[in-house]
């Protein structure tokens, strides 16, 4: 979503830690830049020119020409209004049981998915969930919202009724039958703002008297969502909103607006297609991330989530023993996958630009675990358990088996011999030792 944005972010200030001291003349054309960067970025001219000008009259009052480390001063300024200008959210409080939640947005913005998607963010949290959708003119976003909610454990979805108030009254007593703590509720789709269906939301609002709405945002409608935003808000209190498809090419600027425009505070953002896409809307980590200083936080809650403790300790266990597998390696780049591939991951970590370039320069991508999953899956058990197997004959046979080259099939191995080899030194000499003959 900040890529372009966050990349323009990061030379700026590249430039301005080269620089060492600086002139006021080097923080005025700093600032320039970010104001394109802002604008480039989709971001309101109103919003951009607000921020620039906060921005500068902090800069000066901190002496940032004089500061020891201006560079770093700078970007402390720009970070602490980032986070300022996007708002600090705090995570919904199920306080109340039932907790129930509407969702609105316009047709095609990713309501049904995003009910799904939340019904999965909270039933990780060890909440029951209650589904239900008040779309009575698409049937096909009824049984989406029901298949979505067969893959949730613990998920109910509420029975189908003929009317919206008949709708809310099933959701409502499934709810309390269920003695679930959160009820989500889907509502229709709108091309367009029209009174009647806006009407229909207020009637929904008064039935099941939520105690969150959040509007359902695609981010590449770029600054029409302001508008959007702005009109439903006029309709119904929303309390917040969520950011969908910001996984996309879109340059994300309407992220940085909507706030400060609407008054309405970012909830959580939809990453991916998975039910698992979802995060809270951390303003502190996503300013981070745009000025490149990572985010180790969400990074290490994500893992975390992927790999349970038991599993690491025993990959670690495997790797100094040397019975580490190529079925061990295949099960720890799927892992990798579902943090969201080296790109995701790499984002998440300090100076990302720099680590981007290192891994494109070396040809490492998201392809190259696809191209060694398929190199793994093509060996028998046997070669899978013993990599010593694998001569010559056997290599030319897996490449053919999973369509790359004997080049790729002994590199993979390369690097799994050296994985061997660097665990088993730490087992004998300790991390520091191991990495200081290494490097000799």
């Amino acid at each position: 979503m900040f890529d372009s944005f966050s990349n323009k972010i990061s030379s700026i200030f590249e430039k301005l830690y080269k620089s060492g001291i600086l002139k006021e003349s080097d923080v005025d054309a700093a600032l320039r830049e970010i104001r394109v960067a802002l604008l480039e970025a989709d971001v309101s001219l109103e919003v951009a020119r607000k921020f620039i000008g906060d921005v500068k009259e902090k800069a000066i009052g901190q002496s940032v020409i004089r500061s020891i480390s201006p560079g770093q001063m700078m970007t402390k300024i720009v970070h602490d209004h980032l986070i300022e200008l996007l708002g600090r959210s705090a995570p919904p409080e199920i306080s109340r049981r039932p907790h129930k939640i509407m969702i609105l947005g316009l047709q095609g913005a990713g309501k049904t998915t995003t009910v799904g998607k939340l019904a999965r963010f909270f039933s990780k949290k060890d909440k029951k969930i209650v589904t239900a959708s008040a779309d009575i003119y698409r049937p096909a976003a009824v049984e989406q919202l029901r298949v979505l909610t067969r893959k949730i454990d613990g998920v109910i979805f509420a029975p189908t009724k003929e009317s919206i108030s008949q709708i809310c009254e099933s959701a409502i007593e499934t709810t309390k039958n269920e003695n679930a703590d959160i009820l989500i509720m889907d509502t229709a789709g709108r091309l367009h703002i029209d009174e009647l269906k806006m009407n229909e939301l207020q009637q929904i609002q008064e039935a099941i008297n939520p105690h969150e709405i959040f509007l359902v945002v695609d981010i590449m409608t770029g600054q029409d969502a302001l508008n959007i935003a702005r009109k439903f808000r006029e309709t119904v209190p929303i309390s917040g909103i969520i950011l969908t498809r910001v996984d996309g090419d879109a340059r994300g600027g309407v992220a940085l607006s909507l706030r400060a425009i609407t008054g309405c505070e970012i909830k959580f953002l939809c990453t991916g297609e998975q039910l698992d896409d979802i995060e809270f809307f951390d303003a502190e980590r996503i300013a981070s991330r745009l000025l490149g200083m990572g985010d180790i936080i969400s990074l290490v809650e994500k893992a975390q989530e992927s790999f349970t403790k038991e599993e690491t300790d025993e990959a670690m266990k495997k790797l100094q023993s040397g019975s580490f597998t190529f079925d061990d390696l295949a099960l720890q780049m799927e892992k990798m996958s579902k943090l969201g591939g080296l790109k995701t991951i790499l984002k998440m970590l300090p100076q990302s630009k720099q680590l981007e370039q290192m891994m494109d320069s070396r040809n490492v991508s998201d392809k190259t675990i696809v191209k060694n999953l398929a190199i793994i899956k093509s060996m028998t058990i046997k070669e899978k358990r013993n990599y010593k197997l694998l001569n010559g004959s056997r290599r030319r046979r897996i490449a053919v088996g999973s369509g790359t080259t004997v080049p790729d099939v002994n590199k993979l191995i390369k690097q799994y011999e050296n994985s061997l080899i660097f665990f088993k030194k730490i087992k004998k000499n300790g991390l520091g030792k191991t990495m200081f003959t290494m490097g000799r």
